[in-house]
């Protein structure tokens, strides 16, 4: 089964178990952000910005240094607890010897704390870097960082999942789901940045990207 097909099997899973009311309001934010008018991301043909951030393990990776070794997937996701995240996450593992294969490299941000980045299962499981932007800094940097509407802060508090502790800051923000290509000159090739955060760029369209580079 492709991601995008896993994707949706996985919103139809959650629209059968979902009470509605919650599932309205999950559906306003997509909605808003996708009216909101706001030019998500950054675009093809600009330089992707630097940084330095620290993985489940607590070391230190740097973006360009990255960039020095090959083209680097760069793939911001909203965190473990998101079930899209974690089929994105888990499809992209087995998509990573064939990016290697290329001599590409696969990064992925979350706003999640190091020590709630991976389960021990993930770090075993997960074998490219995943790293913590805690603060969303470099989510700013990429133009897809928001603060959480309160609507859905009461929703996720209602089910005990408070972001600001699991994300170890005191602001409730998430990155819009985003992956950009970026080749060995720091310039990114392609952006794809989509607020419905049930869809993500399936390996089929990264490999036919990769291959550009």
């Amino acid at each position: 089964m492709s991601l995008t097909h896993d994707l949706e099997a996985a919103k139809q899973e959650f629209i059968t178990h979902t009470p509605l009311e919650i599932q309205t309001e999950m559906f306003r934010q997509i909605r808003e952000q996708q009216e909101s008018g706001n030019a998500w991301g950054l675009q093809e043909g600009q330089k992707a910005k630097d940084f330095t951030l620290k993985n489940a393990l607590g070391e230190e990776v740097n973006l360009y240094e990255e960039l020095s070794k090959g083209p680097v997937i760069l793939t911001f996701y909203r965190g473990g607890w998101c079930p899209f995240c974690n089929r994105q996450l888990k499809a992209y593992q087995k998509l990573l010897p064939d990016i290697e294969a290329l001599g590409g490299r696969l990064i992925a941000v979350s706003p999640q704390s190091p020590d709630n980045t991976l389960s021990h299962q993930e770090k075993e499981e997960l074998t490219f870097q995943v790293l913590s932007d805690t603060h969303g800094l470099v989510a700013a940097f990429y133009n897809i960082l928001y603060d959480v509407p309160d609507y859905i802060q009461d929703i996720m508090k209602q089910i005990g999942m408070d972001l600001s502790e699991y994300n170890a800051t005191n602001r409730w923000i998430l990155p819009i789901p985003s992956t950009f290509m970026i080749d060995e000159s720091a310039i990114i090739r392609s952006a794809y940045v989509n607020p419905d955060y049930m869809q993500r760029l399936d390996p089929k369209n990264i490999m036919r990207e990769l291959r550009k580079l």
